[in-house]
């Protein structure tokens, strides 16, 4: 695992208070003075692999704005990728992924698709042959078709490898307020993946819940019932990441890998920006403590990075719960 890593210089924030409106009880409240602005120079621009640019915005309150224009080849190049499925059901967990259940992560090894019908209580899964060999997509057109959500019957009991090598010309491009812009009402993810909000808000957010200093997405959780229900198994690599052909490689869980920017007081490490512009931190500190005053958003404040998310426990598929601030459309 390649790390960036940086020493972030302190910024003060005051902590004003004000009542939220989004019909909820936050155990933070922030104002205009709890903004930190993002900072492109954390990103990872110097190999080429993210580039930056300022455009002018409208964000999802009319707010008109300077934004950050964020493009990236859709592959990191901080750290390797995959695997994700073991070939045999003798392989160990390095030659596998991971698999994220229960807010567990589980090593994606040889027991693991050995035990799966255990695993599952359900007698249907046996995703390897005679010998012991895993049945694995082996093509592009496999990876499509077995990701597909109607997905055909021939694919039942498959594990669903999508390699680097079948992203070649794919860019993604991401738009984030340089200035986070505080909205009275919050909106809220929802665990399917879509936006959602306060009744009457009339809002609704994106999917994707912010951009990794690689410029790789932090995605909606992945759609894990569906998966299964299909009697397939995307794992994810050690990175929390795995690969469609039309998102490229994206994560699902932040497990430590990938650009950090290192706090000099100990605090959690950066490591991206959430879509309105507001930082996301890993969960732990530099002890190995997690915060305990996270509102419903998985977001606090304090005097150095004014108001900011901390990510969710890996094996909850899932990153940060919603949006404090507003975001481009």
């Amino acid at each position: 695992m390649l790390v960036t890593v940086l020493l972030m210089s302190c910024l003060s924030c005051s902590n004003d208070s004000e009542d939220t409106t989004d019909g909820t009880d936050d155990s933070e409240t922030v104002d205009d003075s709890d903004v930190v602005n993002v900072d492109a120079s954390y990103f990872l621009t110097s190999d080429g692999s993210v580039t930056i640019t300022t455009v002018p915005c409208t964000l999802s309150d009319g707010t008109e704005t300077d934004c950050y224009q964020i493009v990236t080849g859709s592959l990191p190049s901080d750290h390797t990728m995959g695997p994700w499925c073991p070939d045999n059901i003798a392989d160990s967990a390095e030659e596998g992924g991971i698999w994220l259940e229960g807010g567990v992560v589980y090593d994606v090894d040889g027991a693991f698709i050995e035990n799966m019908a255990t695993f599952y209580n359900d007698s249907n899964w046996l995703m390897y042959d005679a010998n012991g060999d895993v049945y694995i997509t082996d093509t592009e057109d496999d990876c499509i078709n077995a990701a597909n959500p109607n997905v055909g019957a021939e694919y039942e009991n498959f594990c669903v490898e999508c390699l680097p090598s079948y992203i070649t010309d794919l860019t993604q491009t991401w738009t984030i307020p340089i200035t986070p812009v505080i909205q009275a009402n919050a909106v809220m993810f929802t665990t399917a993946g879509a936006g959602g909000g306060p009744p009457g808000a009339g809002t609704s957010a994106p999917s994707t819940r912010g951009v990794a200093l690689n410029g790789i997405e932090f995605s909606a959780p992945a759609p894990v019932d569906n998966i299964l229900s299909a009697y397939t198994l995307a794992p994810f690599d050690d990175a929390g990441g795995h690969i469609n052909v039309h998102q490229g490689y994206h994560y699902h869980a932040a497990t430590g890998f990938g650009t950090q920017i290192v706090q000099e007081d100990g605090h959690a490490a950066l490591i991206g920006y959430a879509l309105d512009g507001f930082g996301i931190y890993a969960l732990e500190d530099a002890n190995g403590d997690s915060p305990s005053d996270l509102d419903e958003l998985r977001g606090h404040m304090d005097d150095t990075r004014g108001y900011h998310y901390h990510v969710d426990t890996a094996g909850n598929n899932n990153f940060i719960n919603g949006l404090k601030g507003a975001y481009v459309n």
